[in-house]
């Protein structure tokens, strides 16, 4: 296998990817860009305002408009939104552009690592855990349909999986 250009981190939120994603672009002296970021820069309004105003049909075709522009760009790290992965056109960019490494987490995991975020729209909800185990449930099959490798987050530091990763692409 061709030695990728650049790689693309999906998973759910509180996986890592912007962390991960930020600390990995360095390690690889890459650029490093978060597509929730970029669709902020981009509209000059938060998430959960998007979310607002534009109900998640309205969040998600910015989301698409940023993926198809960022997965283009040669020699990134792209860490993407959890639901990224639902729109068909993502899939199909991300996997025929670069690398794409699933943040695999548990449900458990998530609400550690979410729990004081109140960023994060769809988990203003009266049970967050129930929505988050729906949510992988959705999920996961997608997620594991476009990865080229799977690792596993769940009670390592960021600095760890970092390591994992680098070490995988250098095996590639």
């Amino acid at each position: 296998m061709k030695k990728p250009g650049s790689f693309f981190l999906v998973g759910p939120m509180g996986a890592g990817k912007s962390t991960i994603g930020r600390q990995m672009a360095r390690a690889l002296n890459l650029k490093f860009y978060d597509s929730d970021r970029e669709i902020e820069r981009r509209t000059g309004a938060d998430i959960s305002l998007i979310f607002e105003l534009e109900g998640e049909s309205g969040f998600r075709k910015r989301e698409q408009e940023v993926i198809e522009a960022f997965s283009r760009k040669p020699g990134i790290v792209l860490a993407t939104g959890g639901g990224a992965i639902l729109d068909p056109a993502n899939r199909r960019n991300l996997s025929s552009r670069g690398y794409v490494i699933y943040l695999q987490t548990s449900v458990e995991q998530q609400l550690l690592r979410t729990s004081h975020d109140r960023s994060r729209p769809l988990l203003q909800t009266e049970n967050p855990e129930q929505k988050l185990r729906e949510l992988m449930a959705a999920r996961d099959p997608l997620y594991r349909e476009i990865a080229d490798w799977t690792i596993e987050t769940d009670g390592c530091r960021a600095r760890e999986v970092v390591q994992k990763i680098i070490q995988h692409i250098e095996e590639i």
